[in-house]
Protein backbone atom coordinates (compact mmCIF):
# COMPACT_ATOMS: atom_id res chain seq x y z
CA UNK A 1 0.00 0.00 0.00
CA UNK A 2 2.88 2.38 0.78
CA UNK A 3 4.47 1.58 -2.58
CA UNK A 4 1.16 2.23 -4.34
CA UNK A 5 0.73 5.53 -2.52
CA UNK A 6 4.27 6.55 -3.47
CA UNK A 7 3.51 5.68 -7.08
CA UNK A 8 0.35 7.79 -7.07
CA UNK A 9 2.17 10.78 -5.59
CA UNK A 10 5.02 10.47 -8.09
CA UNK A 11 2.56 10.36 -10.99
CA UNK A 12 0.82 13.46 -9.63
CA UNK A 13 4.16 15.24 -9.23
CA UNK A 14 5.10 14.47 -12.83
CA UNK A 15 1.73 15.65 -14.13
CA UNK A 16 0.66 18.53 -11.87
CA UNK A 17 -2.01 19.83 -14.25
CA UNK A 18 -4.89 18.29 -12.26
CA UNK A 19 -3.74 19.86 -9.00
CA UNK A 20 -3.17 23.24 -10.62
CA UNK A 21 -6.53 23.12 -12.39
CA UNK A 22 -8.37 22.33 -9.14
CA UNK A 23 -6.71 25.22 -7.29
CA UNK A 24 -7.35 27.69 -10.11
CA UNK A 25 -10.95 26.54 -10.42
CA UNK A 26 -11.43 27.04 -6.67
CA UNK A 27 -10.03 30.57 -6.78
CA UNK A 28 -11.91 31.52 -9.94
CA UNK A 29 -15.26 30.37 -8.58
CA UNK A 30 -14.78 32.32 -5.36
CA UNK A 31 -13.64 35.34 -7.38
CA UNK A 32 -16.90 35.27 -9.36
CA UNK A 33 -19.08 35.78 -6.28
CA UNK A 34 -18.23 39.49 -5.82
CA UNK A 35 -19.26 40.08 -9.45
CA UNK A 36 -22.50 38.15 -9.05
CA UNK A 37 -23.76 39.44 -5.70
CA UNK A 38 -22.03 42.81 -5.59
CA UNK A 39 -19.00 44.10 -3.70
CA UNK A 40 -20.81 44.72 -0.40
CA UNK A 41 -18.50 43.38 2.37
CA UNK A 42 -21.45 42.35 4.55
CA UNK A 43 -23.10 40.36 1.75
CA UNK A 44 -19.87 38.63 0.81
CA UNK A 45 -19.10 37.74 4.43
CA UNK A 46 -22.57 36.22 4.82
CA UNK A 47 -22.15 34.11 1.67
CA UNK A 48 -18.51 33.18 2.31
CA UNK A 49 -19.02 29.90 4.29
CA UNK A 50 -21.28 28.29 1.70
CA UNK A 51 -19.29 29.67 -1.22
CA UNK A 52 -16.01 28.29 0.11
CA UNK A 53 -17.44 24.82 0.68
CA UNK A 54 -19.24 24.68 -2.67
CA UNK A 55 -16.21 25.89 -4.62
CA UNK A 56 -13.85 23.49 -2.85
CA UNK A 57 -16.07 20.44 -3.34
CA UNK A 58 -16.62 21.23 -7.01
CA UNK A 59 -12.90 21.76 -7.52
CA UNK A 60 -12.08 18.46 -5.84
CA UNK A 61 -14.46 16.69 -8.24
CA UNK A 62 -12.44 17.63 -11.33
CA UNK A 63 -9.82 14.82 -11.30
CA UNK A 64 -12.13 12.09 -10.00
CA UNK A 65 -13.32 10.79 -13.37
CA UNK A 66 -9.73 9.80 -14.20
CA UNK A 67 -9.05 8.11 -10.86
CA UNK A 68 -9.39 4.58 -12.27
CA UNK A 69 -10.11 5.28 -15.93
CA UNK A 70 -6.58 5.46 -17.34
CA UNK A 71 -5.45 2.37 -15.43
CA UNK A 72 -8.52 0.43 -16.56
CA UNK A 73 -7.75 1.30 -20.18
CA UNK A 74 -4.08 0.25 -20.16
CA UNK A 75 -4.62 -2.86 -18.01
CA UNK A 76 -2.63 -1.71 -15.00
CA UNK A 77 -5.75 -1.81 -12.81
CA UNK A 78 -6.01 -5.55 -13.45
CA UNK A 79 -2.36 -5.90 -12.47
CA UNK A 80 -3.00 -4.03 -9.24
CA UNK A 81 -5.91 -6.33 -8.43
CA UNK A 82 -3.61 -9.32 -9.00
CA UNK A 83 -0.77 -7.86 -6.94
CA UNK A 84 -2.06 -9.16 -3.61
CA UNK A 85 -3.83 -5.98 -2.59
CA UNK A 86 -7.57 -6.17 -2.18
CA UNK A 87 -9.88 -3.83 -4.04
CA UNK A 88 -10.65 -2.13 -0.73
CA UNK A 89 -6.97 -1.44 -0.08
CA UNK A 90 -6.44 -0.07 -3.58
CA UNK A 91 -9.48 2.19 -3.21
CA UNK A 92 -8.29 3.44 0.19
CA UNK A 93 -4.88 4.35 -1.22
CA UNK A 94 -6.50 6.07 -4.19
CA UNK A 95 -8.69 8.14 -1.86
CA UNK A 96 -5.73 9.22 0.29
CA UNK A 97 -3.68 10.06 -2.81
CA UNK A 98 -6.55 12.08 -4.26
CA UNK A 99 -6.84 14.10 -1.05
CA UNK A 100 -3.08 14.68 -0.81
CA UNK A 101 -2.85 15.87 -4.42
CA UNK A 102 -6.14 17.79 -4.61
CA UNK A 103 -7.66 18.47 -1.20
CA UNK A 104 -4.46 19.49 0.57
CA UNK A 105 -3.42 22.04 -2.12
CA UNK A 106 -6.89 23.59 -1.87
CA UNK A 107 -6.17 24.33 1.79
CA UNK A 108 -3.20 26.46 0.75
CA UNK A 109 -5.49 28.51 -1.47
CA UNK A 110 -8.17 28.90 1.22
CA UNK A 111 -6.79 32.11 2.82
CA UNK A 112 -6.74 33.82 -0.59
CA UNK A 113 -10.31 32.72 -1.32
CA UNK A 114 -11.44 33.72 2.19
CA UNK A 115 -9.94 37.18 1.75
CA UNK A 116 -11.73 37.64 -1.59
CA UNK A 117 -15.02 36.76 0.11
CA UNK A 118 -14.34 39.08 3.06
CA UNK A 119 -14.50 36.24 5.59
CA UNK A 120 -13.34 37.53 9.01
CA UNK A 121 -9.72 36.58 9.59
CA UNK A 122 -10.38 34.77 12.93
CA UNK A 123 -12.51 32.27 10.98
CA UNK A 124 -9.79 31.37 8.46
CA UNK A 125 -8.35 28.58 10.59
CA UNK A 126 -11.77 26.99 11.09
CA UNK A 127 -12.41 27.33 7.37
CA UNK A 128 -9.24 25.39 6.61
CA UNK A 129 -10.20 22.65 9.09
CA UNK A 130 -13.70 22.43 7.64
CA UNK A 131 -12.39 22.26 4.08
CA UNK A 132 -9.83 19.63 5.07
CA UNK A 133 -12.53 17.34 6.46
CA UNK A 134 -15.05 18.09 3.71
CA UNK A 135 -12.58 17.46 0.88
CA UNK A 136 -11.41 14.25 2.57
CA UNK A 137 -15.03 13.08 2.70
CA UNK A 138 -15.41 13.95 -0.97
CA UNK A 139 -12.24 12.01 -1.81
CA UNK A 140 -13.69 8.93 -0.08
CA UNK A 141 -17.12 9.27 -1.66
CA UNK A 142 -15.61 10.20 -5.01
CA UNK A 143 -13.40 7.11 -5.01
CA UNK A 144 -16.44 4.92 -4.46
CA UNK A 145 -18.33 6.81 -7.16
CA UNK A 146 -15.44 6.53 -9.62
CA UNK A 147 -15.29 2.77 -9.05
CA UNK A 148 -19.05 2.37 -9.44
CA UNK A 149 -19.14 4.34 -12.71
CA UNK A 150 -15.99 2.74 -14.13
CA UNK A 151 -16.71 1.57 -17.65
CA UNK A 152 -20.16 3.17 -17.72
CA UNK A 153 -21.22 5.28 -20.66
CA UNK A 154 -21.00 8.97 -19.75
CA UNK A 155 -19.38 8.06 -16.46
CA UNK A 156 -18.00 11.58 -16.13
CA UNK A 157 -21.57 12.90 -16.10
CA UNK A 158 -22.88 10.27 -13.71
CA UNK A 159 -20.08 10.73 -11.17
CA UNK A 160 -21.05 14.22 -9.91
CA UNK A 161 -24.73 13.22 -9.85
CA UNK A 162 -23.83 10.27 -7.65
CA UNK A 163 -21.31 11.94 -5.33
CA UNK A 164 -22.60 15.46 -4.74
CA UNK A 165 -25.92 14.48 -3.08
CA UNK A 166 -23.99 12.28 -0.65
CA UNK A 167 -21.68 15.21 0.16
CA UNK A 168 -24.54 17.51 1.20
CA UNK A 169 -24.09 16.79 4.96
CA UNK A 170 -20.41 17.72 4.68
CA UNK A 171 -21.45 20.95 2.98
CA UNK A 172 -23.98 21.76 5.71
CA UNK A 173 -21.76 21.03 8.71
CA UNK A 174 -18.68 22.65 7.17
CA UNK A 175 -20.50 25.86 6.27
CA UNK A 176 -22.14 25.93 9.72
CA UNK A 177 -18.74 25.65 11.43
CA UNK A 178 -17.29 28.51 9.38
CA UNK A 179 -20.35 30.69 9.95
CA UNK A 180 -20.21 30.00 13.69
CA UNK A 181 -16.53 30.94 13.83
CA UNK A 182 -17.20 34.13 11.89
CA UNK A 183 -20.02 35.02 14.30
CA UNK A 184 -17.92 34.32 17.38
CA UNK A 185 -19.99 31.40 18.66
CA UNK A 186 -19.00 27.82 19.40
CA UNK A 187 -18.01 26.09 16.15
CA UNK A 188 -16.65 22.82 17.59
CA UNK A 189 -19.90 20.80 17.50
CA UNK A 190 -20.20 21.31 13.76
CA UNK A 191 -16.62 20.20 13.14
CA UNK A 192 -17.16 17.17 15.39
CA UNK A 193 -20.19 16.19 13.30
CA UNK A 194 -18.09 16.64 10.16
CA UNK A 195 -15.34 14.48 11.67
CA UNK A 196 -17.92 11.82 12.57
CA UNK A 197 -19.10 11.80 8.96
CA UNK A 198 -15.50 11.37 7.80
CA UNK A 199 -14.95 8.55 10.32
CA UNK A 200 -18.05 6.75 9.01
CA UNK A 201 -17.06 7.21 5.37
CA UNK A 202 -13.43 6.11 5.90
CA UNK A 203 -14.19 2.36 6.15
CA UNK A 204 -17.44 2.22 4.18
CA UNK A 205 -16.46 4.07 0.99
CA UNK A 206 -13.34 1.95 0.26
CA UNK A 207 -15.39 -1.21 0.90
CA UNK A 208 -17.98 -0.11 -1.65
CA UNK A 209 -15.27 0.90 -4.12
CA UNK A 210 -13.42 -2.38 -3.65
CA UNK A 211 -16.56 -4.39 -4.29
CA UNK A 212 -17.23 -2.37 -7.45
CA UNK A 213 -13.67 -2.91 -8.70
CA UNK A 214 -13.88 -6.65 -8.14
CA UNK A 215 -17.23 -6.89 -9.95
CA UNK A 216 -15.79 -4.92 -12.91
Amino acid sequence: MIALLRRELLLAARHPADTLAACLFFLLVTALFPFGVGPSPETLARLAPGALLAAALLAALLPLDRLFGAEAEDGSLDQLLLSGLSGTQIAAVKAVAHWLTTGAPLLLATPVAAAMLNLPEPAWGVAMLALALATFILSLLGTAGAALTLGARRGGVLLPLLVLPLAIPAMIFGAAAIEAAASGVNWKPFLLLLAAFAAAAAPLAPLAAGAALRSD
